[in-house]
């Protein structure tokens, strides 16, 4: 805007003379046609001379004011943006280093599970372990069982031999002729957890457990399996 305003000045300066030649032509018995230059400057002279002279630089001041506030209100608004594109990338960011922090959890968790498992497993007692009597209770045959299996794992396996023999390792089915704690059919193969598979409680556990962990993963895999087909 100031430099409309010089250009202002200059335009009426300019109009001014070129208008005192017009006059002077005319007097002196030489007209001259006005150009179309002439009619632009005296357009643009006239609307500066609608702004008395006092009030000009008040315009020019209004103008830088108002170039000023433009300037404001775009550095604000980059401000503003720059800012939304920080919180964007920050709120990024933190989501994935909290995704990482819960995959690292999750890692952690299970492997201290799987150390516990071990833990349970290696504490387990083996049938050898275990010296022959003549008879067991079910106490002592429920005490065996819960030495020999993981302690996350016997619930499962109680719940088998309850439904299977309530505990009682002569148990036989008089018509199938299934036998033990775990009713194996035939009997006879719980011979490869020992020859005492009759007589010994501890025997019979020992391949009922291994029987559960190779065809069902585990015992409550095998009580899963009971649940939905009353059979394993």
């Amino acid at each position: 805007m100031s430099r409309i305003s010089v250009r202002g000045f200059a335009v009426a300066s300019a109009t001014a003379v070129t208008t005192v030649g017009a006059v002077v032509g005319v007097a002196s018995g030489n007209p001259q046609q006005p150009s179309n230059d002439f009619e632009a400057t005296a357009g643009e002279a006239t609307l500066l001379a609608d702004i008395p002279a006092g009030q000009q630089a008040q315009v020019q001041t209004a103008s830088l004011t108002q170039q000023a506030d433009a300037q404001a209100i775009a550095a604000d608004t980059a401000a503003k943006k720059s800012a939304e594109e920080t919180a964007r990338k920050k709120a990024a960011e933190d989501a994935v280093a909290k995704q990482k922090a819960a995959e690292k959890a999750e890692k952690e968790a299970k492997e201290r599970a799987e150390a516990e498992k071990v833990a349970s497993r290696s504490a387990t007692r083996d049938a050898s372990s275990f010296s022959p009597q003549s008879s067991y209770s079910i106490s002592q045959i429920q005490a065996m069982a819960r030495s020999m299996v993981p302690a996350d794992q016997f619930q499962c396996f109680s719940n088998i031999v309850n439904h299977e023999s309530t505990w009682n390792y002569r148990a036989v089915n008089p018509s199938s002729g299934a036998y033990g704690l775990f009713q194996a059919l035939p009997a006879s193969k719980m011979s490869s957890a020992g020859s005492d598979w009759q007589t010994n409680p501890a025997t019979q556990i020992k391949w009922g457990l291994s029987y559960m962990d190779g065809r069902y993963g585990s015992p409550c895999g095998a009580w899963s399996f009971w649940q939905a087909n009353n059979w394993y």
